[in-house]
């Protein structure tokens, strides 16, 4: 075993197979937590924090390693996290991981467990390869904001339920107001389109109906008409 090792900290694996054994099943429990609160909380979830909560599990079984018995270390670690929490702007959760990501491979390589550092780039790597590529095939479960106006008079699930049926997965009732000074029902839903390429169609299809006078779909701020 080389030198570096020799001074693992009692409780720590510093044998590569164990500290990957851990990592892999850091992993694969944060897939679990991640598959149940997409579950759990429905359609309207963002991939970015499933993902961010694989990550996070990861990210802290190295930390753990890292660790071990060490007060001082320990302590060391909040004072890192306290920098990168208030100190640090980040534009995303995933980015906040890869900071503490990187928090974590510093102090792993200062701590002489090189492994750990290795082993965690290696599975956090292999985690965002194919998460990222899971989230390209899934473009089916993104989340658009659908808008529609219709004469008043008319019942909204009456009038729009078997379209909505048709083209979508999963849909939610986010508003329903007047318009127009009360002329017309402003209805909005949270929806999972069945495939991005039916969007121009169920536009199409809504404006198609009787009674509706506009329709709004929108996705990531961006308009589709």
């Amino acid at each position: 075993m080389p030198e570096v090792l020799q001074g693992a900290l009692p409780g720590i694996a510093a044998e590569p197979l164990g500290i990957l054994g851990r990592l892999i099943g850091a992993m694969l429990l944060g897939a679990v937590v991640a598959f149940i609160y997409r579950r759990t909380r429905g359609g309207d979830v963002s991939t970015s924090f499933t993902v961010t909560l694989v990550l996070l599990s990861i990210l802290i079984a190295m930390v753990t390693q890292v660790i071990g018995d060490n007060v001082a270390r320990a302590f060391s670690l909040v004072g890192a996290l306290s920098i990168v929490r208030f100190r640090t702007v980040v534009r995303d959760t995933q980015d906040t991981a890869f900071v503490i990501f990187a928090v974590a491979v510093g102090m792993a390589v200062g701590a002489s467990h090189p492994w750990v550092a290795i082993s965690g780039i290696a599975i956090v790597g292999f985690a965002m390869w194919f998460m990222s590529r899971s989230a390209g095939l899934a473009t089916a479960s993104e989340v658009y904001l659908l808008q529609v106006r219709i004469g008043l008079g008319h019942d909204p699930e009456a009038l729009l339920g078997d379209v909505l049926q048709t083209y979508t997965r999963n849909r939610r009732l986010v508003s329903l107001s007047t318009a127009r000074q009360g002329l017309a029902i402003e209805v909005s839903y949270r929806i999972e389109l069945r495939g991005n390429s039916v969007a121009s169609e169920l536009v199409r299809t809504l404006n198609r109906q009787e009674g509706v006078q506009n329709v709004s779909l929108e996705r990531n701020g961006f308009e589709a008409d």
